[in-house]
């Protein structure tokens, strides 16, 4: 299951959030079970140079894990861009997790604002991952900017409703063969994560089903299978749909099928 992100050999394609776990125990045996090898962290709610962050930054860093800051509970892209920068310093990485809201109601991010963080801070240095929509049109600037991963949402976050819009998702996935595709956001049980990766994305990120799960560290298992799962049914080709049924045993060589045959035409 390795895969190159950012001129960087990953062995899981499952990455994971760090917020909502019961405990930070939990949380770092969750991770562990998942075999995720990138985490995401908000900068504006855990900063390790706080008192209050040491004891969270502490579990991050014996995890051996890959940080993956984000500019949560940003409004714009001017507020976006500093906080990409804060981050960079604290974590010690160029690569940023792209947020700028634009509606609080469904956090949908606003495609405007972060077209102008995103070409700012790939000016600035960073491996931007832009949270955003569906929307091919979006999707296509960001990448034409410079953006070569994409983290499109498979429903508003924390819904878990999963990929409640397939054809945009497969239509990114067609359209922009190059693009890395994350699906982030939405996804609410490990059938989920699979149907993603069956569609050709290359990953997945996952908090809240996990975090919020009656037994997060088992959760994280099952959904380290399902990510696997559904990459491997991707590189093996899945079977067409079809409208119609088609058995599945070949009636030639059948027993009696050549007696049967004469009776029907007597």
């Amino acid at each position: 299951m390795n895969f190159t992100i950012a001129n960087t050999l990953l062995k899981s394609r499952l990455f994971l959030g760090t917020a909502q776990y019961p405990s930070l125990e939990i949380m770092q045996q969750a991770i562990v079970a998942s075999g995720a090898n990138v985490i995401t962290t908000s900068v504006r709610r855990q900063s390790p140079n706080q008192q209050s962050g040491e004891s969270f930054w502490d579990y991050l860093k014996n995890l051996n894990c890959h940080i993956l800051p984000n500019t949560a509970h940003c409004y714009d892209a001017k507020t976006a861009i500093t906080t990409a920068h804060m981050a960079r310093e604290i974590f010690n990485t160029h690569w940023i997790k792209l947020e700028v809201i634009g509606d609080e109601y469904n956090l949908q991010p606003n495609p405007f604002e972060l077209v102008i963080a995103a070409e700012k801070l790939i000016q600035d240095g960073f491996e931007v991952f832009p949270y955003c929509t569906d929307d091919l049109i979006l999707c296509q600037k960001l990448w034409d900017l410079g953006c070569r991963i994409l983290m499109p949402w498979g429903s508003p976050i924390g819904t878990g409703q999963g990929l409640i819009n397939p054809f945009a998702l497969r239509t990114l996935r067609e359209r922009l063969p190059e693009a890395t595709l994350i699906v982030d956001a939405g996804i609410g049980k490990p059938s989920h994560a699979t149907q993603a990766l069956e569609m050709g994305f290359d990953a997945v990120l996952v908090n809240t089903a996990v975090a919020s799960a009656g037994d997060p560290i088992m959760m994280a298992k099952a959904f380290s299978n399902a990510v696997s799962a559904g990459r491997l049914a991707y590189e093996a080709g899945l079977m067409p749909a079809r409208d119609l049924a088609k058995p599945s045993t070949p009636v030639v060589g059948t027993p009696f099928w050549h007696q049967q045959e004469e009776i029907s035409h007597e």
